[in-house]
Order: C-alpha cells, then structure tokens, then sequence
C-alpha cells in the first residue's frame, strides 16, 4: 500500500513540474534551480544543488567610463583651462581662432584701424609687424602713449586726413583680419618678424632714414 502511495506521490510531483517548465520564456528555463526566483523542487532522495555565493555589498563595483564625458574643468566658466590663450601652430590658424570682441574700444579700433588701411594688403606677418610699430611707439616714451595718439599724430599716418580715419568696411574679411591681428599684437601672443621696430615705408620709396633697418616684409622695410 505503502508503494502505490510513493508511486502517486511521484507523479503529482512530475505533474507539477511539466506545466512550470513549458511556461517558462525561451531563454529562461535553463537557469529555472539556480537563478530564477522560483524555488527549486527536489524529489525525494535528490540533493539539493549548491546556492549562487551572494556577492559581498562590502566590495565596490567599478562604474564604466564614459570617454566622451566632460570634465568638472572643461565645463566650469572662468577656470583656468578656459582663459589660456589659444594656442596656434600658424599666424593664420591664430587669426582664424581670434574671434571679434563683443565690444571694441578706442584703442583697439585705432590699432586695427592702422593695420587695415597701412597693411590690409599685405601677409599677416606684415600686417603683425605694422600694428608692433604702433605699440612700440606709444610703449617707447618718444612718442604719444596711446595707440590713438600715435595713429592720429600729425603727418605720421598718410590714410588718417585732418585728424579722421576714413570709414571702414566692418563686414570686410580684411577688418576681420585686421582685428584678429591688433589683438594678438596688443597681447603680445606672436612674435614680429621686425622685432623693435618703430618706423617703416614703403618699399618703392628711399627717405633716406640714418635709422637702423630691422627687416623687409612684403612691400614694406622696416627700421628702429
């Protein structure tokens, strides 16, 4: 009697079981003992298989870094990072990298004013070299010292007409340019081609200056 009872007992047990198993989603019913939250039935006489080792909450989980991610110093205004100068391997990419000024004051406008209309036709190296002589002058003591006073100072300029500057075309690539180019002056952030320079003509003409000359950029010589 005792037998026909195991022998029922089996069968409920394998009943149970079939159901559960067809019921599971695809992928899943390998893993139904050992990682499912469904727990595992055993039959008589079987072992039970060992549990998964709980992970330890003690041990820190490495986070996946993310290489597109900004850091705290790429993102915060006013850090260090942000108010280096731009670096440039050209004049050119330099100039490119200067953006106008969301103003420009007097000084500045005067400076850029004597680059473009003394060199707008000239390389950058020569229009760099135009806009140092203005600064030299006013840093020099012999002259006035302000960019406005050495641009305006009587018969030094030719393009600067009973005390005035022509207008300028602002929407010209040549302003552009020569704004770019008063400011890495006046920053000092690239070196001249006529270091110490405070004087210079055009090539076609001989002033016959006892000045020392400090070099020759594009159509114009240049002296201290």
């Amino acid at each position: 009697m005792s037998r026909i009872l195991n022998a029922a007992s089996l069968a409920a047990v394998g009943m149970t079981v079939v159901p559960m198993l067809l019921l599971a989603e695809p992928g899943f019913a390998t893993g139904l003992g050992a990682d499912a939250n469904t727990p595992t039935i055993l039959l008589p006489g079987a072992e039970a298989s060992p549990t998964a080792e709980a992970a330890d909450p003690s041990t820190p989980t490495e986070m996946p870094v993310d290489g597109n991610a900004e850091t705290d110093e790429q993102l915060a205004p006013g850090s260090d990072a942000a108010d280096k100068p731009v670096a440039a391997a050209t004049l050119a990419a330099l100039v490119d990298a200067t953006p106008p000024p969301a103003t420009i004051d007097r000084e500045l406008r005067c400076l850029a004013g004597a680059v473009y209309f003394e060199s707008r036709g000239e390389s950058l190296a020569g229009q760099l070299a135009v806009a140092r002589v203005i600064i030299n002058r006013a840093e020099s003591g012999r002259f006035p010292a302000s960019y406005c006073g050495v641009v305006h100072q009587r018969s030094q300029f030719s393009f600067v007409r009973q005390g005035r500057m022509p207008k300028i075309r602002e929407s010209s690539r040549q302003w552009r340019n020569a704004l770019a180019i008063a400011q890495i002056a006046r920053d000092d952030r690239w070196k001249t081609q006529a270091p110490g320079a405070l004087f210079f003509h055009a090539r076609y003409v001989s002033p016959g200056w006892r000045k020392t000359r400090v070099a020759q950029i594009d159509n114009h010589i240049f002296y201290r």
